[in-house]
């Protein structure tokens, strides 16, 4: 079995997991009669300060109910850039359900600037959507927002009358990070979405939490988007085990991130991108030297990871330490066996011109 470090999406369930996915209990979920998706729904809302849940396939199928819940056709909703509610959930949110966005180029920080959220705000006036929504990501490529700034934000969307939604697709990694209670994040939004695929190790499923009346009408988009279960309870048992088994061992994660980097930044061809790192993802480039050619390199070695300008390293529980060692000293043989000052050599040509045709870097998935 290879190495994988291209996302904490990439893991299996455990022998664990799929006992307690066998031994389910179910029932048709469009009746609310899935008793174990039930009490997933409740336990979510209870964990994350809110009145009740809702169950979806995806983070995408998640976030998009939240979107519709909150917004009418021609309303508007302001987030970042580089955020998955715009960027990479195929533009649900303005094909299905007419909503417009509003994108502003995140901070470093993976915060959007408050000031520049108010001046995108709309006038109440024919010619222009109505902004009715403030979305945030936490973590967004890994980075934890300040707890200071959630709650300027807080402040922010209450001056301005605003929703206020989270996709916390990995919030339980902000939440090891900051080292407090997850509710202390997710309890100030209107609703908050939470993914079991990733570093909880689910094999699929998310949730949608917020109040009843939310969450009501949050059950309608939900069966318009095909998201109308049966007999669900055995993914939702996986999801379940997850949450009771997986979440403080996410700090192994993240202790193992910060040990790759610390590792990789002894190799004079890589360049750590320390400023972009909290949690379980490393970002490294390698000046002068094409990444791909690294990544067919360890791939021969069992080792998957995705190249790009900047390469993301991400570290779950299917990759210990042991696991981490193997990736490391694989990618300094390969620095080894190719030599240095490569720089100026024909055969970067190709993948310089790659990068600018693609905009400087290559496109691939970044759930």
């Amino acid at each position: 079995m290879s190495l994988d470090f291209r996302s904490d999406t990439v893991t299996r369930p455990n022998e664990a997991m799929r006992k307690a996915m066998y031994s389910a209990e179910v029932g048709d979920d469009v009746y609310r009669d899935d008793k174990t998706i039930n009490r997933l729904q409740e336990v979510m809302a209870e964990r994350f300060g809110m009145e009740a849940g809702l169950f979806a396939t995806s983070g995408t199928q998640a976030n998009l109910v939240a979107l519709m819940a909150h917004c009418q056709r021609g309303d508007e909703y302001i987030v970042g850039q580089q955020a998955h509610t715009y960027k990479y959930e195929g533009g649900g949110a303005a094909v299905l359900g007419s909503i417009q966005p509003q994108p502003i180029e995140f901070s470093e920080d993976g915060s959007i600037d408050l000031e520049a959220a108010r001046a995108a705000i709309k006038p109440d006036d024919p010619h222009f959507a109505n902004t009715k929504l403030f979305c945030l990501e936490n973590t967004h490529a890994g980075k934890a927002l300040s707890m200071d700034y959630l709650k300027d934000a807080e402040q922010f969307v209450q001056l301005e009358n605003l929703a206020y939604h989270l996709d916390g697709a990995r919030v339980y990694n902000a939440a090891i990070f900051h080292g407090i209670d997850v509710a202390e994040i997710t309890a100030p939004f209107d609703s908050t979405t939470c993914c079991f695929s990733k570093g909880l190790g689910a094999p699929m499923g998310s949730v949608t939490v917020g109040n009843r009346e939310f969450i009501q009408e949050a059950h309608r988009w939900r069966k318009l988007l095909g998201g109308g279960l049966r007999q669900a309870g055995v993914v939702a048992a996986a999801a379940l085990y997850a949450i009771d088994n997986n979440v403080e061992r996410l700090v192994e994660d993240h202790e193992n991130a910060k040990w790759i980097a610390d590792q990789l930044s002894q190799v004079e061809e890589l360049d750590v991108q320390y400023h972009k790192m909290q949690t379980n993802m490393i970002f490294v480039s390698m000046p002068g030297h094409d990444p791909r050619e690294l990544a067919d390199y360890l791939r021969e070695q069992d080792i998957v990871i995705t190249p790009g300008a900047t390469t993301r390293i991400v570290t779950h529980l299917d990759v210990d330490r042991e696991a981490a060692k193997l990736l490391v000293d694989s990618i300094k043989n390969y620095f080894v066996s190719i030599g240095s000052g490569l720089s100026a050599t024909n055969r970067i040509r190709d993948y310089t011109e790659d990068l600018e045709h693609h905009g400087g870097t290559y496109q691939g998935s970044v759930a």
